[in-house]
């Protein structure tokens, strides 16, 4: 009986808590959203499974090394790679690899509609300073505005690892999110007949200008933003593993096995990460509360930096404003929100290759705004 009455006191059932109980239902629905409603389901099911491992309520610190914050445990091995900042240069690495550049180097006035999409990290920085945050803990926060949770993952590890889990949660939330939250900022700050603005076709971009151009952007980046390097380093060589033509079987790998297993490791410790005894306070919630507000500042930022610009631009050569929503780094779902957008209200309005320009380069903004708040920080202590 004392046997039984042992390995009842061990069961989840005997241990279970009421946050424990909220965690596991925020991870069932991160499920459903990801298989139902299909937002990112590459990242929302294991990290969405990943809620569900981290809150089966078990009895801490007995020398099993079953949590993730545990040492020794296999999820704290695992979760590694997240807290050194190992998993975000990779998926940078796999992110280069896929994507194409030629819409950003046919028109490159675009790339400052990425830059004003940042507007979103440093408002929010401010804020969180005037909330008592403190600084490495405020910058961390503001990059959710950039919706790039790799950058959002990198910069916590290096400046507040101790709010990796709410932050990372919040930007991949919110990454998923962007069919939802985008839209109605983008039919606030747009009239109807901004949205029907037609542009002109991108112009062919030649092999020798894809291949320059991650080598002269990592050399600029960087030079800039040197605390960007790990990121924007692989981010870049990945873009030139795809566009040089003689590394395509690297590039294959990057872009698909590589980034995979990344994507499955890093969504599952984040996820487990949400352990309801460490994660489940008011200042996850507060977190997830800024993180919002970071990001549609983002989104509000680029929209309307695009209507400035065009009060520059000549008639026919206007930019649709929508396009500057797909600033924040969100690729390609950003971009995509804008193309339907510009369907709804004409039908003939192809803009998906336009909001590319301004997407990709809001990745690489983001990861630039980073490396500046990092570099400011560290120098500064």
């Amino acid at each position: 009986m004392e046997g039984l009455q042992q390995f009842i006191d061990f069961t989840g059932f005997a241990n279970v808590t009421i946050p424990h109980l909220i965690m596991i239902v925020i991870g069932i629905i991160f499920i459903y959203l990801a298989i139902a409603k299909e937002y990112e389901p590459l990242l929302l099911v294991p990290i969405g499974f990943g809620i569900l491992v981290g809150n089966i309520p078990f009895i801490e610190n007995i020398g099993l090394q079953l949590g993730i914050y545990e040492d020794g445990s296999v999820l704290n091995y695992l979760y590694f790679g997240v807290l050194k900042g190992i998993y975000p240069p990779l998926i940078f690495l796999g992110i280069g690899a896929m994507t194409d550049f030629s819409a950003l180097l046919s028109n490159p006035k675009l790339m400052l509609l990425g830059a004003a999409a940042q507007i979103g990290i440093f408002l929010t920085f401010i804020t969180a300073l005037a909330l008592g945050f403190s600084q490495n803990a405020a910058a961390s926060i503001g990059i959710i505005g950039g919706a790039d949770g790799p950058t959002a993952i990198f910069l916590s590890s290096k400046l507040a690892p101790d709010l990796i889990g709410p932050i990372a949660i919040a930007a991949y939330s919110y990454m998923a999110l962007v069919p939802v939250i985008q839209p109605p900022i983008i039919k606030l700050l747009t009239s109807k007949d901004e949205r029907k603005i037609r542009m002109k076709p991108p112009r062919s971009v030649s092999k020798t200008e894809k291949i320059v151009f991650p080598i002269v952007g990592l050399l600029l980046t960087t030079f800039i933003s040197p605390g960007a390097l790990p990121l924007l380093g692989m981010l870049f060589f990945g873009n030139l593993l795809k566009e040089s033509g003689v590394t395509k079987r690297l590039a294959d790998t990057a872009s698909k096995a590589l980034i995979d297993i990344v994507t499955i490791l890093l969504g599952l410790t984040v996820g487990a990460s949400t352990q309801a005894t460490t994660f489940l306070t008011s200042e996850s919630i507060l977190i997830f509360v800024l993180g919002a507000v970071s990001f549609m500042i983002a989104t509000a930022g680029g929209v309307i930096f695009a209507k400035v610009m065009n009060l520059f631009l000549k008639e026919g050569n206007k930019l649709n404003p929508m396009i500057g929503a797909a600033g924040v780094s969100a690729v390609p779902d950003s971009a995509r929100v804008v193309h339907h957008l510009g369907l709804k209200d004409d039908p003939n309005n192809y803009l998906l290759m336009h909001a590319m320009a301004p997407n990709v380069s809001g990745v690489i903004g983001s990861a630039v705004a980073a490396g500046i708040l990092m570099g400011f920080l560290l120098h500064m202590f």
